[in-house]
């Protein structure tokens, strides 16, 4: 039986209920491999969901658009990039932009969903790649972030690398849907990355990832496969065992002999 998309107030109804997932993916497969495998929610590029064959891969997984604020450029820059995505069914776009970007997609009934606590793109502000919140003044900062996307339109947040006792206050306070990252099972949604559960990521592994499936090794498995088959090729064309004749086309004796009649025999 074929799930419904869920709509924004779907979510809404959704919050202090259960537990929604989340992940964020980069291609159609693996668009395609959250569909099946029952995802709720998804964190894609834009250009994923412009491809007029997304839906029919992903007919429906809650899908979020989004791309650094600097990439993008200033409210209205914002605001066309939004509806763009909203007419290729976006179901809400991500935004890292500030409170006043935030608010002018939303006055345009474009669903939002902000960033509190670790915001990579914002990291220098709270001292780089580390946790968010764990002093009472900082957690009252990522609080009062939180109230400040409520009033500015946001209809989440991703809440990112704070601690859950922080964050699972700031989600009972708050009507805004929010998605953990690394922030505990008191927010409404746990959100990983697809390349970390799938282990292709060779590089640092956040706190927070949980890797079930070892696609390095399988990729390097078929990197040596490659160069295996390659260096057979070579082979064969250095020996003459390829092509053989059945990797060929023969003419037609006749026909041959008239067109080397016709060119001059040589």
């Amino acid at each position: 039986m074929s799930r419904k998309r869920p709509t924004v107030a779907d979510l809404r109804a959704m919050k202090g209920k259960r537990q929604l997932t989340m992940l964020r993916v980069l291609t159609m497969d693996e668009a395609e491999a959250a569909e099946r495998a029952g995802v709720d929610i998804v964190s894609v590029p834009p250009e994923l969901v412009l491809n007029p064959q997304y839906r029919d891969a992903a007919p429906s997984l809650f899908t979020m658009p989004g791309e650094n604020f600097f990439e993008i450029g200033t409210s209205d820059d914002f605001v066309r990039w939004a509806f763009r995505l909203y007419k290729a069914s976006a179901d809400a776009v991500y935004c890292s932009a500030g409170y006043a970007t935030i608010k002018r997609m939303a006055d345009d009934a474009i669903p939002v969903i902000g960033h509190v606590g670790l915001i990579p793109s914002r990291a220098t502000w709270t001292g780089g790649f580390k946790a968010v919140g764990k002093t009472a003044a900082a957690a009252m900062q990522v609080f009062e972030a939180v109230k400040q996307l409520e009033a500015a339109g946001a209809i989440g947040a991703e809440i990112e690398v704070v601690p859950v006792e922080v964050a699972k206050a700031i989600s009972e306070r708050t009507s805004l849907i929010m998605l953990s990252m690394g922030a505990g099972t008191g927010c409404d949604a746990q959100y990983l990355f697809a390349d970390d559960i799938l282990g292709q990521n060779r590089g640092h592994m956040p706190r927070h990832s949980k890797v079930y499936r070892n696609f390095a090794a399988e990729y390097d498995r078929l990197q040596a496969e490659r160069v295996a088959a390659f260096s057979e090729y070579v082979a064969d064309v250095n020996s003459g065992a390829y092509p053989e004749d059945r990797h060929v086309v023969h003419m037609d004796p006749t026909e041959l002999h008239l067109f080397l009649d016709k060119v001059g025999r040589g």
